[in-house]
């Protein structure tokens, strides 16, 4: 057995569990290991072909009878801003980014806790204890950035973010749940474009648009994007 073949990644289906974004559905996923040297180099083949990483693990969807769940990514170059995506980042002119270390701190978890109970409080993460979110922060062997998102002192989001060799991934992001009027989430993707733009990098990956789920709708106002079809990457206006 050759050296390649010895290290070519493993794959995996998982048993059938309820569908967290469509209801009377459920879900499968295939998912692989991303470990050792090549963790990083795979994170990206893996990324370009609809896979979303969680800690050391890669995975997508593989449901049987359903096929909702569409990897997307944003245009960076191409991407302008609507009159209320400007007035999103006016509203938030206030917020400094700053990337800081890999580490996670009782402030981050605390509104880690807040945003869970808030906007997902009956999902797969509900249960998830200060280990656990050390756990999805610390445990990584791609490239990967945390930023935190302050007005002043006050921490109102954070976000995991992995470096790939087309773009930015935006892993797994969080915030203030009580600051509605700020439109967090959709702020910390336009910074997220933007600096994009700034490492030369074409793509923004915002993992799954699903379509008939309200979870998920806001992934589509970004545009030009790409979506991932059966022909491929698929360009959307």
């Amino acid at each position: 057995m050759t050296r390649e073949l010895r290290e070519a990644p493993q794959f995996y289906l998982t048993a059938p569990s309820p569908c967290p974004y469509l209801p009377s559905r459920e879900e499968r996923k295939v998912f692989t290991h991303l470990i050792g040297r090549r963790a990083a180099t795979l994170n990206d083949t893996l990324t370009q072909s609809g896979f979303r990483r969680s800690q050391t693990i890669a995975y997508r969807p593989a449901c049987e009878n359903c096929r909702a769940c569409v990897s997307v990514r944003v245009k960076v170059d191409e991407f302008r801003l609507s009159k209320n995506l400007r007035r999103t980042l006016s509203r938030n002119r206030d917020i400094a980014a700053s990337v800081v270390r890999v580490e996670p701190t009782s402030e981050q978890y605390s509104l880690f806790r807040a945003y869970l109970d808030a906007r997902h409080s009956d999902g797969g993460m509900a249960d998830m204890t200060v280990l656990d979110y050390s756990m999805m922060i610390e445990d990584s062997h791609v490239d990967t950035r945390l930023i935190e998102y302050r007005s002043g002192a006050y921490l109102l989001g954070v976000c995991l973010t992995d470096i790939l060799a087309d773009g930015l991934s935006m892993v797994y992001s969080f915030y203030e749940p009580e600051e509605e009027r700020r439109s967090l989430g959709t702020y910390m993707i336009l910074d997220h474009i933007d600096r994009a733009r700034r490492f030369g990098l074409p793509h923004l990956y915002l993992g799954y648009w699903v379509k008939g789920s309200r979870k998920m709708a806001y992934k589509a106002r970004f545009l030009p994007q790409e979506r991932l079809g059966m022909n491929g990457w698929e360009r959307v206006d």
